[in-house]
């Protein structure tokens, strides 16, 4: 014990109180929602409220549309971004990042100024009879613009660890590339795309700054489950706390998915 402790430098203790910390710092918080939620004797009457089940099925519609919208376009980009390494495509890799390090309340108020009846395409839709913000359809849009790049960029890691020689082998023995991208790369990026998946899932019902700017807080209508979060907050910790529970499960719901789903003993099927 001693020479294993020994083999571990200098670093142990240092690495320990590090770790002691950030684990107190992330668990108490969460602890604390927990006790007060345990605490309250109406949470599950305020889970259920027609507010809560209201904000819950909008987080839950308008997050599976996002998904499938950003899985359709964002594969095929992260296809490209990892296979091709020109300077326009770098460029362009690079901006995969902004939404990521842009103010969400920012990305909100820039589509309103793109999107809106006054903004850039504001005349083209309206002409088309399309009014996008404070609807379901705004809600769509701010969660795919945020939670994108998550998908992108770890589709993207997943797609440059497969070998191109790969690739070439499977063509040359006569299978078409659209069939090995199915049967070949995606089984070998899978860890990657699901992680990608996860993480952008989560991080579109987590959405709030650019909701709030582009679709409003309607409740029914356009309150997602962060936007009640903060509506209850005016009038009933209680029913927040239901609410914040709700969001909690659901994370560690993805959080333990991700985990099983790529756990390294995790292999493609045949």
């Amino acid at each position: 014990m001693r020479t294993f402790v020994a083999n571990l430098g200098p670093w142990n203790p240092v690495g320990s109180a590090a770790t002691a910390i950030y684990c107190l710092f992330i668990c108490l918080p969460v602890a604390a929602l927990l006790f007060k939620a345990v605490q309250q004797g109406n949470l599950l009457e305020s889970a259920l409220s027609e507010t809560a089940l209201l904000a819950l099925r909008l987080s839950l519609v308008t997050s599976a549309i996002s998904m499938v919208l950003v899985i359709l376009v964002g594969t095929p980009f992260a296809r490209l971004l990892a296979r091709n390494r020109s300077l326009p495509m770098r460029i362009i890799d690079q901006l995969v990042e902004l939404p990521i390090i842009l103010p969400p309340v920012v990305a909100g108020v820039a589509m309103l100024l793109a999107f809106g009846r006054q903004g850039v395409l504001g005349p083209f839709l309206s002409a088309l009879g399309i009014s996008l913000p404070f609807t379901a359809g705004a809600v769509v849009f701010a969660q795919v613009f945020v939670a994108a790049p998550f998908y992108i960029r770890s589709a993207k890691l997943g797609f440059m660890a497969v070998p191109k020689e790969y690739e070439d082998i499977s063509q040359i023995l006569g299978v078409s590339p659209l069939r090995t991208f199915f049967r070949l790369v995606v089984p070998l990026a899978a860890p990657s795309l699901l992680t990608g998946i996860a993480l952008a899932w989560a991080r579109a019902l987590s959405e709030f700054g650019a909701t709030i700017m582009f679709a409003g807080n309607l409740t029914g209508k356009t309150q997602t489950m962060p936007l009640a979060i903060m509506s209850a907050m005016e009038s009933s910790l209680d029913t927040a706390v239901a609410l914040s529970v709700m969001l909690l499960i659901g994370a560690l719901a993805i959080l333990t998915a991700l985990t099983i789903l790529t756990r390294n003993n995790w292999r493609p099927a045949p």
